[in-house]
């Protein structure tokens, strides 16, 4: 499928009408829905492979084990996210591919240690141009947010329309409490660094043991990698 041909822009009465219609669906219910609305080649789907990504990746497999989940590679990883990264991978049959900056862009902020005085560059050429060459093919992003994870996701819709295309977020209104008992009455496997204390995972240069996201970037005041704002 040719997703150039697909992809297509909503308005603003017609995002209304689709958070209207979704907010009273279940997070499963809204997938399925989505691709009532959506084609498959339309959508794109994300995934950090933190923490407890395997809500969101073991829905998607039972609803549509054909959609392609994209990994961004910012080569800065911690091992024991590649390494949940390829167990997932196995336990769900999911179809996963990886995306990066170019070579010689990585090598910039490797040898320039770009984390430590500007880590708002560091991500926009690790995480957010690597998404940026890809996204314009897609009319749907979809993301596992949720509203109690940061002051900024808190404000978010289900569908909204952000940087060009339409982002959907089936989780946005799990709480911390029913995702516990989802991942617990399924028993889903965490991110081995979870019980170490790090309940939000990132690169490995700039994340450290905290509640929800507040171990991200070292304990500064950025809380988002620039990808969903």
């Amino acid at each position: 499928m040719d997703n150039t041909l697909s992809r297509r822009t909503l308005t603003k009465q017609e995002i209304a009408e689709l958070n209207k219609r979704y907010r009273k669906l279940s997070p499963q219910e809204r997938i399925k829905q989505l691709y009532e609305d959506f084609e498959t080649g339309e959508i794109m789907l994300t995934s950090s492979f933190a923490a407890t990504s395997a809500l969101l990746l073991r829905e998607f497999s039972l609803i549509n084990p054909k959609q392609k989940i994209y990994f961004i590679d910012t080569g800065y990883h911690f091992e024991e996210t590649l390494i949940y990264k390829e167990y997932l991978t196995q336990l769900y049959g999911l179809d996963v591919e990886s995306i990066g900056a170019s070579k010689d862009e990585h090598a910039f902020t490797t040898k320039d240690e770009t984390w430590r005085k500007n880590p708002e560059f560091c991500c926009s050429i690790n995480k957010v141009s690597p998404l940026d060459t890809i996204k314009r093919k897609f009319s749907v992003w979809v993301s596992g947010l949720m509203e109690w994870q940061s002051d900024h996701r808190a404000t978010l819709d289900i569908f909204e329309e952000r940087g060009g295309i339409l982002k959907f977020y089936p989780l946005l209104d799990v709480s911390k409490k029913a995702r516990k008992e989802y991942i617990t009455h399924h028993h889903l496997p965490f991110h081995p660094l979870v019980g170490r204390g790090y309940n939000s995972i990132g690169c490995k240069h700039c994340t450290v043991p905290g509640e929800d996201r507040s171990g991200r970037w070292n304990n500064s005041p950025k809380t988002e990698c620039g990808l969903h704002l």
